[in-house]
Formats: C-alpha cells, sequence, structure tokens
C-alpha cells in the first residue's frame, strides 16, 4: 500500500472510483482541483489506484478532510485509515476537522479509533440524516 499526492495522471482512475461508489461523475470538477490545489492523496495497491482523500483549509481557517472513497473492491483493507493517518502528518495546525452523516455507522467508529471526537452537527444537508462534524486535536509536539 503506498499513498502520495494525486497527480493529473490519477484523474480518471480517482473519478471512476468515485463512479464505482456514488454511481455518477458530478465530482468530478472537485476531484481535478483537489488534485491542482495539491489537497488529493491517493492510495495505491500494486501500482492501481483503490481510494483516495481529499481535503482543504478553508473551514474557519482549519483543515477539513471532506472526502474520502474507497473502491468497493478494495474495502476492508484499512485504506480509508491509512489515509487519514497520512493526511494527518502532513497537515500542519493544531486541529483537523471531518464529518459524515450520521447513518455511516462505519466512519463514526473509524472517527473514534483514530482520536477525533464529535465537535457538532448541520441539519438540512441530507434530509432527515444529520452531518455530524468531528474534530481532532492535536498538541504541538505532534506537529
Amino acid at each position: 500500500m503506498n499513498i502520495e499526492l494525486a497527480n493529473k495522471s490519477d484523474l480518471l482512475d480517482l473519478i471512476h472510483i468515485d463512479q464505482a461508489v456514488i454511481g455518477n461523475d458530478h465530482r468530478s470538477a472537485l476531484i481535478d482541483k483537489s488534485i491542482h490545489d495539491r489537497c488529493c492523496l491517493v492510495c495505491k495497491i500494486e501500482g492501481k489506484s483503490a481510494g483516495f482523500l481529499l481535503s482543504n483549509n478553508q473551514f474557519f481557517e482549519h483543515w477539513f478532510i471532506s472526502l474520502v472513497i474507497v473502491h468497493p473492491d478494495c474495502r476492508k483493507r484499512g485504506i480509508a485509515r491509512e489515509l487519514f493517518t497520512a493526511f494527518e502528518e502532513m497537515a500542519d495546525g493544531n486541529k483537523i476537522f471531518s464529518s459524515t452523516n450520521k447513518s455511516h455507522s462505519i466512519m463514526h467508529h473509524l472517527f473514534l479509533s483514530l482520536g477525533y471526537e464529535k465537535s457538532g452537527f448541520i441539519d438540512n444537508l441530507d434530509k432527515g440524516d444529520p452531518e455530524i462534524i468531528y474534530v481532532k486535536k492535536r498538541k504541538e509536539k505532534d506537529l
């Protein structure tokens, strides 16, 4: 398993992974922009893209992991965990935020196992399924 910053040559693979998970390509421009902004990590297994993470530092001037996608054929291998860990190692700042729907129990478990804590919620994004915000607070020596 190898995690690295994605580049333009990864774009089509990442779009295909996203399509395999959500059924369309409406996030293609977002993935492209994240690659351009150097805010996209890709996980490769034997040279093939297996998952990716998008981030930005626009969340009240803190890092926010906005999307983690793992190809359905590659799940249950620790890819999401490795993407989070790699991102945390490269990100600066004393807080990292992310979120997931209330109904997404697998992600809640992952956040808690990685040391994130619940920080709040947002209603009205997905009807009847609030977005739960998580934060990982880091000490100065961790940075």
